[in-house]
């Protein structure tokens, strides 16, 4: 009988290697050969799933924010049944700020793919359409307490960009950085 193939777990497995290796090393270190050493495979398992470098770190890319998705609707439920919507968009937020351990190896590497975005156009494509979604979503769970929810989407949105970018380069600790979402949160939801 032949042996089954779950070509999902494969294409993960590289994308794995490629984070460690970017974590490492940086993207310019990325190629499907070193990915293939990283990953202890074969230069043709690799070249199999993706024919481009480009190709790889988009998937790995996308990997990264499903398993950032995945960590968001955890934290939530963990929250139980109806948590309001300050302690559901905390939850949703704090697991987008590299504090745990899994966030921060993942962060740096999200990081860098960020700022190749601006010059990479098939990563912003994808940051493009993700976007408006994540706003809209944080939109409407501070609408019915907020006049003014899309820009109080935005802003959180960026501050939780800009916390994460802080901590990677030292220059705020985690609790400062936990206290400025909550500051901000607060003052949306007019906690006083």
């Amino acid at each position: 009988m032949p042996k089954q193939v779950d070509h999902q777990q494969r294409r993960e497995q590289i994308a794995d290697a490629v984070c460690r290796l970017a974590a490492r090393d940086g993207l310019d270190a990325v190629s499907l050969r070193h990915v293939a050493a990283e990953a202890g495979v074969s230069m043709g398992r690799v070249q199999h799933y993706f024919t481009t470098k480009d190709e790889m770190l988009r998937f790995a890319f996308r990997t990264i924010g499903e398993r950032i998705e995945q960590r968001m609707g955890a934290a939530v439920r963990d929250l139980g049944d109806s948590p309001g919507p300050r302690a559901f968009l905390r939850a949703m937020l704090l697991e987008m700020l590299p504090l745990s351990g899994t966030a921060k190896a993942e962060a740096p590497v999200l990081a860098a793919f960020l700022a190749r975005a601006v010059v990479a156009p098939e990563l912003t494509e994808s940051l493009a359409a993700d976007a408006p979604r994540l706003r809209g979503f944080v939109a409407a769970r501070i609408g019915e307490h907020h006049p003014t929810a899309a820009v109080e989407a935005a802003t959180l949105l960026a501050l939780v960009d800009g916390l994460m970018l802080q901590l990677l380069t030292g220059q705020i600790d985690e609790p400062t950085a936990v206290a400025t979402l909550d500051h901000h949160l607060d003052r949306i939801f007019d906690v006083r």
